[in-house]
């Protein structure tokens, strides 16, 4: 079979993970009375712009963010939104001109120390605060990798801690950068309804942007309470939806004290040696154990039903015949299997994670679960209801609710990595209709809100 995603996912495995680790530099506090800088767009309202599209497209955005959150701001938290009073600083740190830059750029800061950075900064009396700096040349290199969006989005990230410098912080750094990630995916999605003046993007493009964060979140295994956590790849991914789906106001009222997060620490030395991945023969027989004792459980407690765990079989190139020969997870309502191509599919995903095998051939069970709750396995809304239900059965695990199986950090997002990279390949979960935003959307609605999310009751 063709699999011209899967060359994708080796340069996913490739990249080392950056992380934007200094865009929180804020300190409360009055911002400078400084000159705005001067509306509409141009890159000349960008402090050493180039004028190439990297410092364009930032440029756009900031114009773009800064009538959004005009709009918005007075109706969200109340009050007249306050222009950045500090400016907009591009920076090639390889190739600095320090004339252009006789203050630094954000609050003073040497622009030669932005390298691979972006960061928002309000500190009083110092110079330049209440400011954005990027480095372009850095912002150039993940547009390559994930789709010209990719500036816009930092932007909207550094925009979103301007709005938290106007109203008051949350209490942790992992909280104040995906409460930004919400906020930047509020404003997305007003891009993306063809809003904006400025900036433009493509429903396709939201699955390059989705990678992208991969590349921006924390090592796996970073503590969630580290003075500069960001997140990991599906608390930040999950936040950008947040925002996407369900406005500001989300993002407002859903990021304090009690906010979950799956970014932690390896508990034994054991897991960190494996980066929490069991060997590949122990994980089937982890995932041959949870899910029925998952399911039976939910079965007797929530649906008040018995359940008949299905049959879960490897296959090796060809489906069962009850099943679409180019299909490589399958579920038979005829004769309650579920199978999974060990060969094409399974052994290929192990790569990513032993999670994203688990999430994997946790969905054709969950359409195997609906199957005897009397619901259509053919219905054109079961497959989303299938990958809901995976993000619940995840929550359970993540939650050590199920017994014999403990979540290590990092699995999530080998659930997100799993859905973008294979979800949507249509010989393995017949797909095509579904973005991977989409897949990942309705997985972490699984997993959020729980089974009343997945449409099955």
């Amino acid at each position: 079979m063709a699999r011209p995603l899967r060359r994708l996912m080796a340069a996913v495995l490739a990249l080392t993970t950056v992380g934007l680790t200094g865009c929180a530099t804020i300190v409360i506090g009055r911002p400078e009375a400084r000159q705005a800088p001067p509306p509409g767009g141009g890159s000349d309202a960008v402090v050493g712009a180039d004028g190439g599209e990297v410092d364009q497209l930032a440029a756009a955005a900031l114009a773009d963010l800064e009538d959004y959150w005009s709009e918005v701001f007075p109706e969200v938290f109340g009050g007249a939104f306050a222009p950045l009073q500090g400016g907009y600083f591009s920076v090639d740190p390889g190739n600095v001109d320090p004339a252009e830059y006789p203050q630094g750029v954000g609050c003073g800061s040497d622009p030669r120390e932005l390298e691979n950075n972006a960061f928002y900064c309000q500190s009083p009396n110092a110079p330049n605060s209440d400011s954005i700096s990027y480095d372009r040349a850095f912002l150039g290199e993940l547009a390559g990798q994930f789709g010209r969006f990719i500036p816009a989005l930092v932007m909207a990230h550094e925009f979103g801690h301007a709005v938290q410098g106007r109203v008051g912080l949350p209490a942790s750094s992992i909280t104040t950068e995906t409460q930004a990630d919400c906020l930047a995916g509020s404003w997305t999605r007003w891009v993306a309804d063809g809003e904006a003046a400025r900036s433009r993007l493509r429903e396709p493009e939201l699955d390059e942007l989705l990678r992208g964060y991969f590349q921006l979140r924390d090592p796996v295994g970073t503590s969630s309470a580290g003075e500069s956590a960001h997140g990991s790849y599906f608390d930040r991914a999950s936040a950008f939806q947040e925002g996407f789906d369900d406005g500001p106001t989300a993002c407002r009222d859903n990021f304090g004290p009690d906010r979950i997060f799956t970014q932690g620490q390896f508990v034994t030395d054991e897991d960190f040696q494996r980066q929490g991945n069991a060997p590949y023969r122990d994980l089937i027989g982890y995932v041959e154990e949870a899910l029925p004792a998952f399911w039976e459980e939910a079965f007797t407690d929530v649906f008040g039903e018995s359940f008949d765990p299905p049959a879960v079989e490897p296959f090796a190139g060809t489906a069962p015949d009850c099943a679409p020969d180019d299909r490589d997870l399958v579920y038979c309502e005829e004769g309650n299997l579920v199978g999974y191509d060990e060969r094409d599919l399974t052994q290929d995903v192990y790569r990513i994670g032993d999670y994203a095998v688990a999430t994997g051939i946790a969905i054709p069970y969950a359409l195997a679960a609906r199957g005897q709750l009397g619901l259509d396995p053919a219905d054109p809304d079961a497959l989303r209801s299938a990958v809901c239900l995976t993000g619940w059965f995840s929550a359970a695990v993540y939650q050590r609710q199920v017994p014999g199986v403990l979540a290590s950090p990092g699995d999530l997002d080998e659930s997100v990595l799993f859905l973008l990279v294979y979800g949507v390949e249509e010989e393995v979960l017949g797909a095509a209709d579904l973005s991977g935003f989409q897949l990942v959307d309705l997985f972490r609605a699984g997993f959020v809100e729980g089974v009343s999310a997945c449409d099955v009751e």
